[in-house]
């Protein structure tokens, strides 16, 4: 697997051997169960169906008991996502943990970012804001937003207010300090995108 689901639960310090202190995410990572097998004949494409978490089975359909229940779990995981694997495929059932991170350095972590709600141009993009005197009325609006005869109208991405952040982010080559198998927890030191509690895919580099 190149992949594993997890939750991002805090930072707190890591001593390494020499005495140096690094400040860390923690991510409770896994254990994930395959639930499902995609395949080139049946499906077009290859991949693994992880679960991660779990709900309560009075709130799942039938079909999701029947489909769950083939990997050996009572109801319906809280997170479902199909990653892609390397190598053999693992079989229906089978956990997938953080010991997969053995000898691993560095890690991609994939997340939504923290939404913001509605935000100005000043919050939103570092627009700058118009001074407070001599007669100026334009202290945070974001100023012409396009031209009047030709073409007349907004050019699309135009940089304007609107929703901020909870869009899907990814972070490259964050360094691992460490993995705890026992706890099904690593460590990383980075910037890991998302709020406390949120689902994560870290996968190896």
């Amino acid at each position: 697997m190149k992949g594993i689901l997890g939750k991002k639960l805090g930072m707190t310090q890591v001593f390494l051997e020499d005495g140096t202190a690094y400040g860390v995410t923690v991510i409770q990572a896994g254990p994930c169960k395959v639930t499902q097998v995609r395949s080139q004949e049946n499906d077009g494409y290859e991949a693994v169906q992880l679960g991660f978490g779990q709900t309560k089975a009075k709130n799942n359909s039938k079909a999701e008991l029947g489909h769950f229940a083939k990997s050996g779990l009572e109801s319906a995981p809280m997170h479902v996502v199909e990653l892609p694997y390397e190598g053999d495929a693992p079989s229906v059932g089978t956990d997938i943990t953080v010991s997969m991170f053995e000898g691993v350095k560095k890690v991609i972590v994939r997340g939504t970012s923290k939404g913001r709600g509605f935000a100005g141009t000043i919050k939103r993009y570092n627009f700058q804001r118009g001074r407070e005197t001599h007669g100026n009325v334009n202290h945070r609006a974001p100023g012409s937003a396009g031209q009047h005869t030709y073409p007349a109208r907004t050019i699309p991405g135009k940089k304007l207010p609107g929703h901020m952040g909870n869009h899907a982010c990814t972070t490259k080559n964050l360094q691992l300090v460490k993995y705890d198998a026992e706890n099904n927890l690593l460590f990383v030191r980075g910037a890991v995108p998302g709020p406390i509690n949120g689902l994560v895919i870290v996968e190896k580099i």
